[in-house]
């Protein structure tokens, strides 16, 4: 069905550079689809726009560096710009770097981005009018979406000034959440990623309040949810993948292992772990009970043989000594997570960790963390390699074009595999029809450190 609208003259239009997490994109998302229903059209360039939005992220210095310097690229190509995000908290230091910058507000202020774009882009008249109403705008491919289901957080760690940026945990009503992932099924998306500061803490604040959904009583709680989004009625069509990111390994997590095992979810946990030293962790404010961690991951395998742990570790935190970190690697080779981030500890404006003794220096940093990456890649590369010979679901991202040969390969991702951040697997002369979003089966012919190569099945 084509879409058509009702002409506007000189519509205005606005740009948007969306920098930092997965949550920052789904608030330019929203941005943009409010100012679109005020009658804004989109631009794709900035020459084209007549105000650039720059959404930025505040939490480590290189990410501000990062946003300092979008913002500074905005200004220099179309000189009328306004700055949101969680670097919008600082807006002094926005304002000293670039004077010239029309307005700053900050994490999630909708109405205060909208109300900025309204002074200075004027909308050309009204609301505008569709003919056929438009889907929400979405800054990612088509066939996936991220569900954000809460906002701030209630942890204080102290490498970490969220909950300044962002406030305390504020989970969404539990039927507008579903109520959002049966819309986005609707409108062809094939993978659902479930996004917050702390999932498994979903619903903690509204004391788990139960909702009607589908004529049955729902609560705001994560394994509730979990089993709602893996049942979505989408009239006899193939329920979407399920990726759980940012969970904290709480007790009730156990619980939504089974829903892997049955299928309902994809088997794939993102837990943020950051270190195993307890010292380390006592230090960092952070859960410090590692040994029943390994105890729990076993038992999730023995449940769900294919779940897939991916998580990110900090090295060289204020008073790591070589024996903390040596921890941290016995723990990783025992552990044998599929999928490893690590990160060089960075202070941050305001953390509490910024006035802990025994800084590590830059070159004690730099050794650890080639070494966690030595250690954490073989380990991806030996859990890879026995992939070889298997078959596997594989969703579509990206289908090339017929090389010289006539042949036509494919990029996609294997369950054990989510957007942007973690591996590929790469299709050789797949089907003249195939198209980003389909989910097919792949036989795995080679693999190395981080990738999957293979065919699709016949």
């Amino acid at each position: 069905m084509t879409t058509t609208t009702t002409p506007i003259p000189d519509q205005k239009k606005v740009g948007m550079v969306s920098l930092g997490c997965p949550k920052a994109l789904v608030d330019s998302e929203r941005i943009l689809t409010r100012l679109r229903a005020d009658g804004y059209a989109m631009s794709q360039d900035y020459a084209g726009a007549d105000v650039v939005l720059v959404n930025t992220c505040g939490f480590l210095d290189s990410a501000k560096e990062e946003s300092l310097a979008a913002i500074g690229e905005a200004i220099a190509e179309n000189g009328r710009v306004i700055v949101t995000g969680c670097m919008g908290e600082e807006a002094d230091a926005i304002r000293a770097a670039h004077p010239q910058v029309l307005a700053v507000t900050g994490a999630h202020q909708y109405e205060q981005v909208v109300d900025a774009v309204h002074t200075y882009a004027p909308p050309s008249q009204g609301p505008y009018v569709d003919l056929i109403p438009q889907p929400d705008i979405k800054l990612t491919p088509r066939h996936y979406s991220y569900l954000k289901i809460s906002e701030g957080c209630n942890h204080s760690c102290a490498f970490c000034i969220i909950p300044d940026l962002r406030g305390k945990l504020a989970s969404r009503r539990i039927d507008a959440v579903l109520r959002e992932a049966e819309k986005l099924v609707a409108a062809g998306t094939k993978e659902l990623l479930v996004i917050s500061q702390d999932t498994s803490a979903y619903g903690v604040d509204t004391r788990h309040e139960t909702r009607t959904w589908k004529g049955r009583d729902v609560r705001a709680h994560m394994t509730d949810l979990a089993r709602e989004l893996g049942q979505l009625d989408i009239g006899g069509g193939t329920p979407p993948w399920v990726r759980l990111h940012y969970v904290y390994p709480y007790p009730h997590v156990d619980a939504v292992i089974p829903l892997m095992a049955e299928g309902l979810l994809t088997p794939y946990l993102d837990i943020p772990f950051q270190h195993a030293s307890p010292k380390v962790l006592r230090a960092m404010k952070r859960p410090a009970n590692e040994a029943k961690v390994l105890e729990r991951l076993k038992g999730w395998r023995e449940i769900c043989p294919e779940i897939a742990i991916r998580s990110s570790f900090v090295v060289g935190f204020p008073g790591e000594t070589e024996e903390d970190f040596q921890y941290l690697l016995d723990w990783l080779e025992e552990a044998q997570l599929d999928r490893v981030g690590a990160f060089r500890f960075e202070p941050v404006d305001g953390a509490q960790a910024n006035n802990l003794p025994d800084p590590v220096p830059e070159s004690v940093k730099e050794d650890r963390y080639a070494r966690i990456m030595e250690v954490t890649e073989r380990i991806s590369a030996a859990k890879l390699r026995d992939k070889i010979g298997k078959s596997i679901p594989v969703i579509i991202d990206e289908v090339g074009e017929p090389d010289e040969d006539g042949d036509i390969g494919a990029t996609g991702r294997s369950q054990a595999d989510a957007p942007e951040i973690d591996g590929a697997v790469y299709l050789r002369n797949v089907r003249p029809d195939l198209s980003a979003g389909d989910i097919v089966d792949v036989l795995i012919e080679d693999s190395d450190a981080h990738d999957l190569f293979g065919a699709a099945c016949a």
